[in-house]
């Protein structure tokens, strides 16, 4: 089919452009404010799929004297009693039309000229007079109209009201269509009660219904790939201090670490951002309270331990319970000794090998100081915790999103990522950089939902 056009009308400020943006996920279109009358002339925008445009929706003025302007078109209804479309333009060839009504006149041209109407209505308000006239005005174009309700989920929404209100004007193909939390569903609802009223426009929408839902599967899956992709950087972030450090040298280089963390999130924030359509300034993280400042060397947290024990059990025949000294786990030698038997004694060539750095770097007087699980919890639930909000969120929605320190997973659902993130947090040689990515992915993908 032809062109599919289609008009969005209704009120003043009832949310003609705040659905729109929604619609085409552009949080820039229009200009959105509390003041009447924002919208002051039509504004079309085009929906492409592959090359081709299959949709223009137009935003238009909004409705202010609806009750005035019925008074006047119902002057015309001797000669249109039985033609509403003809009664519509004889009032937009009067005088009256720009004098009194240039306004109106724009959404009633509009809608003369396009294949079917949103009507948008504010739920919060009260069914008055006003809205009423302008209904049936509209329904005298002769052209399909879909109520749409916004802010249903608002405390002080009237919908069943609004139901009630529009059944007794015959329009009974209502959509609740929240702008700033659109419901599961809701956007192919939308456009499938297009192809109700416009049956000829069924397959394109049919399409563009398919797209839309790929186009949201793919932000998913690369959202989480970033989230994946940030957990496994930061888990392999090091500072090496001297052991004879003092306080204050310390504690630069945990600002210096914690500074690169917060920066990384801030990265992934903005890329969330981007690929949901969204500006930087939507969303604001609490300052991390990383607890990567506290001393770790992983040489002897108990997984490392436990995985150096059992290496040097193969070589040695030793063996070692995890969490026990390094004099025990190297078969009973000392420090001093094994540093001067070297790397390559026997079977203790594969544990120097996955923990040989780590080694060296205490023998020198060094020590590290790494991301702890806390901290990386604490990024994976923020992160995801914005991906769910981004999800369901609405680009009319124009507070601003807050992510906060408590947005932390639990430490029983942390325990598969952090197990996943193993041979980036230990350091182990020879690792697989995206083939960790992607079973940490799996595993976000286990705690995230939409």
């Amino acid at each position: 089919m032809s062109l599919l056009k289609i008009a969005v009308v209704g009120h003043t400020n009832a949310g003609k452009t705040s659905l729109l943006r929604t619609l085409l996920h552009a949080r820039e279109f229009g200009e959105v404010d509390q003041r009447p009358s924002t919208t002051r002339s039509v504004l079309e925008q085009g929906v492409w799929l592959e090359g081709q445009q299959l949709l223009a929706f137009y935003d238009t003025p909004g409705l202010e004297s609806g009750s005035e302007l019925f008074v006047e078109v119902e002057s015309y209804v001797a000669q249109y009693r039985h033609d509403g479309p003809g009664q519509i333009k004889a009032f937009l060839e009067s005088s009256a039309s720009e004098a009194n009504f240039a306004q109106e006149a724009k959404v009633l041209r509009q809608l003369l000229q396009s294949d079917a109407a949103f009507y948008v209505i504010d739920c919060r308000d009260p069914v008055l007079p006003k809205y009423q006239d302008e209904l049936h005005l509209l329904t005298r174009c002769g052209k399909p109209l879909i109520p749409v309700l916004n802010y249903t989920a608002a405390p002080e929404q009237q919908e069943q009201a609004w139901r009630d209100a529009l059944a007794k004007l015959s329009l009974h193909a209502v959509v609740a269509f929240d702008t700033v939390t659109p419901p599961e569903g809701g956007e192919a609802y939308l456009l499938e009660s297009l192809a109700t009223v416009v049956p000829a426009a069924a397959q394109p929408l049919k399409q563009l219904i398919a797209w839309r839902k790929q186009e949201r599967k793919q932000r998913v899956t690369g959202a989480l790939s970033a989230i994946a992709a940030l957990l496994v950087e930061v888990a392999g972030y090091r500072e090496v201090v001297a052991d004879s450090a003092t306080d204050s040298e310390v504690a630069v280089a945990v600002s210096r670490l914690q500074q690169r963390i917060r920066e990384r999130e801030q990265e992934t924030v903005r890329s969330l951002l981007g690929r949901f359509a969204f500006l930087p300034e939507d969303a604001v993280t609490e300052q991390l309270d990383s607890e990567s400042g506290q001393w770790q060397d992983d040489l002897f947290a108990p997984e490392v331990l436990k995985a150096w024990s059992k290496d040097a059990g193969f070589g040695i025949g030793a063996g070692a319970a995890a969490g026990a000294g390094i004099d025990l786990m190297v078969g009973g030698l000392s420090l001093g000794a094994a540093t001067a038997l070297g790397a390559a004694a026997g079977g203790l060539y594969q544990s120097w090998r996955h923990l040989g750095d780590k080694l060296k770097q205490r023998w020198r007087g060094q020590r590290e100081l790494t991301v702890d699980h806390a901290t990386l919890a604490t990024l994976a639930g923020r992160q995801l915790y914005l991906l769910q909000q981004l999800a369901r969120r609405g680009h009319a929605a124009t507070e601003t999103l807050t992510i906060a320190k408590h947005h932390r997973l639990s430490r029983t659902q942390f325990k598969d990522i952090q197990k996943a993130l193993a041979p980036i947090s230990s350091h182990s040689p020879d690792v697989d950089q995206q083939k960790v990515i992607r079973e940490v992915m799996a595993k976000l993908e286990e705690n995230w939902s939409a």
